[in-house]
């Protein structure tokens, strides 16, 4: 019976001596997580920083079927977050700020210890590298839970790097999953607008895009100019040798008109013309495809391509619209040379006491800038 209560002492002593050691353990901790993404920088870092995307990749909500998730109204981007309500786990996570494609700066609020959250994006060979980090102070509970789990490094990480596993595989579907189709011959009508126009690397084709088309929107909103339709680029020229394009990112109006001399900002017309139409669904990666198969029904069709320019694409859904790569469609259009009318002569018998008819001097159609 001693022996008993002896061991129950010291067991006792025991417990408060762990209690003790693991109250004093170092309060703060930090949690990293590093995997190259199978996908272009900009493109992981819209999917992370648009909070919708978190069920699909996040490993603490997969493994929680029964969470209850909300939303901020606006998903994406400084000021927004989103909470979870699960059979396991409750937090909410805010977004401070992002810079461009680079980083992302969060505050977390997971079971009620809070956490800041930082996320960075690298070009690297094979794709993108993604470093997730998060920092903060644990409770005693949490030390507690570090101690018998081999510390919080050991078993937060692995959450972690399963969900950047996740994120690698959801972006692959994602930028995988597209389709193109030649819808046919069609009559492309007239178009008012406003553009800015530069020579660009094919590559800076899409960012120079999403600088340009919000700077050319701006302007119509400040100067109450009535927007006609969605963004647009014209292709002037596209030389894949040089991997450069002279292009204009134009945004379509409704009527036309005429800017101040010096604007940066320009207005056009682009005449109605017949065009082979063809639609890209998915990721712009995937253009190439849409382009070979046009110029493949150009050939098989025994048409010609008109030379005003090379090809003009219409961003019906884009970023804008949806953060998610496979639901992006591109409509591209390459103007078809019209077909030259036979002119046929009529024999006149010349007769001396005929009035020669008069000339009448054969008008030119009015001609695009383009």
């Amino acid at each position: 019976m001693r022996i008993i209560k002896y061991l129950f002492l010291l067991f006792l002593l025991s417990l408060v001596a762990l209690t003790i050691f693991i109250a004093t353990q170092k309060g703060n901790f930090t949690v990293e997580s590093s995997k190259i993404i199978n996908s272009p920088k900009a493109t992981v870092f819209n999917y992370v920083n648009d909070y919708k995307n978190w069920p699909k990749f996040s490993a603490w909500i997969k493994s929680d079927a029964n969470s209850k998730l909300s939303y901020s109204p606006i998903s994406i981007g400084a000021e927004s977050s989103f909470s979870w309500d699960g059979n396991n786990d409750t937090g909410t996570i805010t977004t401070l700020y992002t810079k461009g494609n680079d980083s992302i700066v969060q505050k977390m609020d997971f079971n009620d210890r809070s956490s800041d959250v930082f996320w960075s994006f690298k070009d690297t060979v094979g794709g993108t590298k993604v470093t997730w980090k998060s920092k903060g102070k644990m409770d005693f509970m949490m030390k507690v839970n570090s101690f018998l789990t081999g510390g919080i490094q050991n078993s937060q990480s692995k959450i972690y790097d399963k969900s950047l596993a996740n994120l690698d595989k959801s972006l692959n579907l994602e930028t995988n999953t597209y389709s193109t189709k030649v819808n046919g011959i069609v009559k492309k009508l007239e178009t008012f607008y406003l553009r800015q126009s530069f020579t660009s690397k094919l590559a800076d084709i899409t960012r120079n895009a999403n600088a340009v088309f919000p700077k050319i929107i701006t302007f119509c909103n400040q100067n109450n100019i009535i927007m006609n339709g969605k963004p647009f680029v014209i292709y002037h020229t596209y030389d894949t040798i040089q991997n450069i394009a002279k292009v204009s990112f134009c945004v379509p109006i409704k009527e036309q008109i005429f800017t101040s001399q010096g604007s940066d900002i320009l207005s056009g017309k682009l005449n109605a013309f017949n065009a082979v139409k063809t639609t890209l669904n998915g990721n712009y990666t995937y253009t190439k495809e849409a382009l070979d198969k046009s110029h493949a029904f150009f050939k098989n069709n025994n048409l010609i391509a008109d030379p005003k320019f090379s090809h003009l694409a219409i961003y019906t859904v884009g970023k804008r619209e949806s953060k998610t790569p496979s639901k992006w469609v591109t409509e591209i259009y390459f103007p078809i040379k019209p077909k030259d009318i036979p002119v046929t002569y009529k024999r006149v018998v010349k007769d001396s006491l005929a009035t020669p008819p008069p000339t009448t001097p054969i008008k030119k159609e009015d001609q695009s800038e383009f």
